[in-house]
């Protein structure tokens, strides 16, 4: 049986999704922001707008007061200046986030927050950019992502990884930062587990920067990495304990997916439920929540590209699960309290 191709974002099977076995939304009153989500017409053709997130928020039964919109090359701008082209995603967000105010389809506050995309490297033109952003986002930008995903393993690297190695590392991209940190915005690093290193040298070199970790650092499972899930752990595990110790660094949990690919959502005869998944991830979840701390913690769905392996009640039941342990204020912390905090939302 062929596996998937977990280098690439597939879209979601409804079919498949619809084999899931079904459950009640723990903690249904417990507030939730989700830090990490996108909306788009992508590439393979799925369509993912504010009335589909819309259903599969309201449809889970869990709480999700609001959402954060994460860039990710959706709707770009098809003529002007190569470093305004991203522009276009930004109106875009703002678009869906004008029509969930309307309140037609959810109450959720969808894309309250926005992470646009700019290149922090890129000099002057940084600053017409963030402009532009800001302006397009009517009073909604809240940080600027610039991924350094790189694998010598092409099928690891995917499409959208980075032109080239080490770009978090180099001079004028951490000025650029430094410069992002001065307009008040954050800053959302997205790397493989081997970059996080380099996530950590760029909080050293702009320590006054707020700076996100998603995807839990992105642990790799599949491509060269495929059989080596013990080396894998202890070496994200060495790269995230060294980064805690940056405080002005914090972490998005889950979203690892498609990078573990410790779940074949392709050849499995149905989704897992929330305490399978809670068993998958749970060892690159408990470790983030105990260096971190929920001060610094996060909860994200990662939607649409996770939906390709699990509903959005499965991921919410999956968190509330691994916290179950945690006391009342510190789950609020991570579903909602930090993320008020780092995004302003």
């Amino acid at each position: 049986m062929k596996r998937t191709d977990f280098g690439r974002t597939q879209a979601p099977n409804e079919g498949w999704l619809a084999q899931a076995v079904a459950e009640m939304p723990l903690e249904p009153d417990l507030p939730i922001i989700d830090t990490h989500m996108h909306l788009w017409h992508h590439v393979t053709g799925y369509r993912y707008f504010v009335e589909d997130y819309a259903r599969d928020a309201v449809g889970s039964g869990h709480r999700v007061d609001a959402s954060i919109y994460i860039e990710c090359r959706s709707m770009y701008r098809a003529h002007g200046p190569d470093h305004l082209k991203s522009i276009g995603e930004t109106e875009f967000a703002a678009g869906m986030a004008a029509i969930a105010a309307s309140e037609k389809y959810t109450t959720t506050r969808v894309a309250a927050g926005i992470v646009a995309n700019a290149d922090p490297g890129q000099g002057a033109e940084l600053d017409e950019a963030l402009d532009a952003h800001a302006k397009a986002a009517n009073g909604r930008l809240r940080g600027i992502r610039r991924g350094a995903k790189w694998d010598d393993d092409p099928g690891v690297k995917g499409a959208m990884g980075a032109d080239r190695p080490g770009i978090y590392l180099e001079p004028v991209f951490q000025q650029g930062v430094r410069r992002i940190a001065d307009r008040g915005l954050l800053f959302e690093t997205s790397v493989f587990h081997p970059q996080i290193p380099d996530v950590t040298q760029l909080a050293l070199a702009a320590p006054d920067a707020s700076i996100v970790l998603i995807h839990s650092g992105s642990p790799v499972g599949h491509g060269r990495y495929a059989g080596r899930a013990k080396e894998v752990h202890a070496d994200w595990l060495r790269s995230v304990t060294a980064l805690s110790a940056c405080p002005n660094v914090s972490v998005k949990l889950g979203g690892v997916l498609m990078s573990l690919a410790n779940f074949d959502f392709g050849t499995a005869p149905r989704p897992p439920t929330s305490e399978e998944l809670a068993q998958l991830w749970r060892p690159y979840t408990e470790p983030l929540l105990e260096l971190f701390g929920p001060a610094r913690c996060m909860v994200a769905s990662n939607f649409p590209v996770d939906k390709a392996g699990f509903g959005y009640g499965t991921v919410w039941n999956m968190f509330k699960r691994i916290t179950s342990g945690c006391s009342e204020d510190e789950k609020r912390a991570i579903f909602s309290g930090t993320a008020q905090r780092i995004y302003g939302v």
